[in-house]
């Protein structure tokens, strides 16, 4: 048989010596935890928020037509957002924008040398548009979530391929908030987008006002000044389908069918280029309008399904 010797009063002590010292660390550990801020990060579309706001205070989008106070409406962010993350420090504000060759404008330097805030070009063409912005946001939500860096993101935009932007920072356990700019008659965000995040608000005209200022005397070329009424769902989705149905004659089934295994979502440059002949096509501007222009892909895919 084997000798089943009791514990003795000196192992009982250095037992209970050692649960103490653990018990210590784990004190500390947690006392570290708890007093460790939580962080957030916002992320701004700046091509979103002059759209938007133009069009609910001024009635256009054009740029051309209005200031914007982009210090102030930044300020006013980050006053938002200390309020509704009270316990949270704000890692900076991200402003990404459009130029061309990436040449930051006079106005990108000042908002640049702002405190806490960071600019990030994308490419603007030859129609204006914004290209490579939603990669850039894409980057770095993923990159800040994936090191810890932050805990909440408030992405401020509307366009549905910052879908997979949302889904990447939560895969990461970032809470992601979305922040829109309310629009009149519809919605100028996606509603795939508003499906993945975690919260979502809306600024309406008395948060908004006092940073946009029309320009007296100024013309502007605006696809959508007295143009009347939208379009209906039954117009919009037919001319998606007239879209597919001219590019299937122009580029060919085998260029419309490299798109089918992105469905229900088309590349953020296709997708520009839809939405750019389709508003050619109803002499109406779709940008403020996110259901109308979810309405265009099923009208686009509809028909590109059925060729196939």
């Amino acid at each position: 048989m084997n000798d089943v010797r009791p514990t003795g009063p000196t192992d009982l002590t250095a037992l209970a010596a050692g649960i103490e010292r653990t018990n210590e660390l784990l004190t500390r550990v947690l006392a570290e935890v708890a007093t460790t801020p939580s962080t957030h990060a916002a992320f701004v579309d700046a091509g979103y928020v002059y759209a938007a706001a133009g069009r609910l205070v001024t009635g256009t989008e054009d740029r051309k037509a209005f200031d914007l106070d982009a210090e102030g409406i930044i300020e006013a962010f980050i006053d938002k957002a200390r309020m509704i993350f009270p316990d949270s420090r704000l890692l900076r504000v991200y402003w990404y924008d459009g130029a061309r060759r990436r040449i930051h404008t006079q106005e990108q330097q000042r908002i640049a040398e702002l405190p806490d805030v960071k600019v990030r070009l994308g490419n603007l063409n030859a129609n204006n548009q914004q290209k490579g912005v939603d990669s850039l946001i894409r980057s770095d939500l993923e990159s800040l979530a994936r090191h810890r860096a932050i805990t909440d993101a408030v992405l401020i935009g509307g366009d549905e391929d910052l879908v997979s932007a949302v889904e990447a920072a939560q895969g990461y356990g970032a809470r992601v908030h979305l922040w829109g700019i309310e629009a009149q008659g519809g919605r100028n965000q996606a509603e795939p987008l508003l499906w993945e995040v975690d919260s979502a608000r809306t600024f309406d005209m008395e948060f908004c006002k006092p940073y946009v200022t029309r320009r007296v005397g100024v013309e502007y070329s605006d696809q959508t000044a007295g143009e009347g009424p939208p379009p209906s769902r039954e117009e919009v989705r037919f001319v998606g389908a007239q879209v597919a149905a001219q590019w299937l004659a122009e580029r060919g089934r085998e260029w419309v069918a490299g798109l089918l295994p992105g469905h229900p979502y088309l590349p953020g440059a296709v997708d520009q280029e839809l939405l750019t002949a389709a508003e050619a096509l109803l002499r109406h501007s779709l940008r403020s309008h996110a259901d109308l222009r979810r309405v265009l892909r099923d009208g686009f895919w509809d028909h590109v399904q059925g060729q196939y």
